[in-house]
């Protein structure tokens, strides 16, 4: 007989309620006035997430070589016509003004060994003239993430809520106007399977991106694209969804989990080869090791495809160990647990899915088309990236629309609490979800996104997904209503509902641009245009809606 469990409901009240932990959620919550109530929402402990593992850096203009203007010419180029170049430019113009909040937060980024001992050293990625990467050696996320949970957790004003899952918004129809408000968010308290009440007068969604929904992906389990998909069936505007970028270069075998080989290891010297020790980058891009990561990824995946490999290398062994060593500590022990001495021998490594360039979309406010409702950092889709992502541009986005959020509520300070008695139906008479059936779902849409809506895609391939992937939303949202609410089978809805939402969005698209690459359609189109997703429109999109 299967356990019966009782989900009861409390509210709790917050002037801001913060759904995410990472960069952007926790530079946020610093920012805010020592006046306002906080509320900040954490799936695990507050270090987990895809801030906690990002290796290469934080882009900023700090060289006297380098200017703002190249920036964004290099951010423009990668974004394959599809940036919003004031976005862009705002983004550039304050890097430096970031980094140097970031440094005042505790944050020790690598300094130069010669020269002026003050001066932050730079490296180069993929993409970038000139270097302009910010790091902390090779652990630039964990390092960013541990200075700014040690000052959060000093904050009076914030209340921390740990192993808590946000289910869905609470929106209410404004009466003044057309526009629906979001006033709070159903939360699962994991401790003890309670469902509780948050009413906020503003709430942010930081929860990052929806990685896990590919099968192999440089990112943590948290990864599952919840705010996304809540922000979807509340009727937000969901923009590219189609440009999931692949990293180039994940570490290949069976216990690694796909580690994640920064891309900074290029711009220190890395070679590209087959397994014969062939370079073959040259065939692809004059930029060789350094062109944006959507053309580095499909060069691997065609040469695996061609060669029937099931891996390409990577090699800085040519380089000193000291070198090695100092630059990428993290690398270079994760690497050895493999019994792979990367100052000595070339590292097997595959594409991943590594970041979300689509998402909830935003004005340069970081608003949404809900009111008072405001989504920063992967989860959302700002303009900055495009079509596809330059390196290090992504930890820059998180503080910059942390403080365009901080600049809009301080206008709204006198926002009052609405009432709230749309509560969700009791659970008492539910069931527990079997968890097998849980796991094998989860597994089959992830494997089922990697075939046929991967690197590489076809009209065929994406239809066929379509259809699949309609059966399993059916069948979701019945064990939804019918057993008891846990996270497992609320990331396995928002996975879902994240699927329907790329393979409709890379329907839509006629051509092939960035990130999103379709054999039916090789050529990329004279006019430039975003892909519109909203669960209120007609077929649920529109089509190349105007940026």
């Amino acid at each position: 007989m299967q356990k019966i469990l009782k989900q009861v409901e409390n509210k709790k009240i917050f002037d801001v309620l913060i759904i995410g932990s990472g960069a952007a959620g926790n530079s946020l919550a610093l920012q805010l006035p020592k006046t306002m109530s906080v509320g900040l929402i954490s799936k695990t402990e507050l270090h987990e997430g895809s801030t906690y593992y990002a290796q290469g850096g934080i882009s900023a203009v700090l060289s006297k070589i380098d200017s703002i203007n190249q920036h964004v010419e290099d951010t423009m180029e990668a974004g394959a016509g599809l940036c919003k170049e004031d976005i862009v430019k705002a983004v550039a113009k304050d890097s430096k003004v970031i980094i140097e909040w970031l440094l005042e937060q505790g944050v020790k980024f690598t300094k130069n060994e010669s020269g002026s001992s003050d001066k932050l050293h730079l490296t180069k990625e993929g993409g970038h003239t000139y270097p302009r990467i910010v790091h902390a050696a090779d652990k630039t996320g964990e390092a960013i993430q541990d200075s700014l949970i040690n000052k959060v957790k000093k904050q009076s004003n914030i209340e921390l809520f740990t192993h808590h899952v946000a289910i869905d918004l609470i929106t209410k129809e404004n009466k003044d106007s057309a526009q629906k408000k979001c006033v709070g968010s159903y939360i699962l308290n994991k401790k003890n399977n309670q469902i509780n009440v948050f009413k906020a007068k503003f709430v942010v969604l930081a929860t990052g991106g929806a990685n896990k929904v590919y099968l192999y992906t440089s990112n943590p389990d948290t990864s599952s694209g919840d705010g996304i998909a809540m922000a979807y069936r509340a009727g937000c505007d969901i923009a590219n969804m189609e440009f999931m970028q692949f990293h180039p270069t994940c570490l290949f075998h069976h216990k690694a989990k796909s580690f994640l080989i920064s891309e900074s290891l290029r711009g220190e010297g890395g070679r590209l080869l087959l397994p014969n020790g062939d370079s073959f980058m040259h065939k692809y891009d004059s930029r060789g090791v350094l062109a944006p990561r959507d053309i580095v990824a499909r060069a691997i995946d065609s040469e695996m495809k061609i060669n029937g490999f099931d891996y390409v290398l990577l090699d800085i062994s040519h380089k000193k160990s000291s070198f090695i060593k100092k630059r990428f500590p993290n690398i270079y022990k994760k690497c050895l647990e493999f019994n792979i001495d990367i100052t000595k021998t070339p590292m097997p490594v595959v594409p991943a899915t590594h970041y979300t360039c689509g998402g909830i979309n935003i004005d340069i406010n970081a608003r949404t088309n809900i009111k008072n409702l405001y989504a920063i950092g992967e989860v959302a889709h700002s303009g900055l990236h495009g079509a596809n992502r330059m390196a290090s541009n992504s930890l820059l986005e998180c503080i910059f629309f942390s403080k365009k959020v901080l600049e809009d509520i301080k206008k709204y300070e006198n926002e009052k609490h609405e009432d709230i008695r749309n509560l969700l139906e009791n659970n008492k008479d539910k069931k527990v979800s079997e968890e097998v059936i849980i796991k094998h779902s989860w597994k089959e849409i992830r494997t089922l996104m990697w075939n046929y809506v991967g690197i590489v895609r076809t009209n065929e391939r994406l239809l066929k997904a379509k259809i699949r992937i309609s059966i399993f939303k059916r069948e979701v949202e019945e064990s939804f209503d019918k057993n008891i609410i846990s996270s497992d089978l609320i990331e396995l809805r928002n996975l879902i509902y994240i699927a329907e939402i790329i393979i409709t969005s890379a329907l839509a698209r006629k051509e092939s641009r960035g990130l999103h690459y379709n054999l039916d359609y090789p050529k990329i189109n004279d006019e430039a245009k975003d892909t519109i997703i909203n669960i209120g429109v007609k077929n649920n999109i529109k089509l190349y809606q105007e940026k």
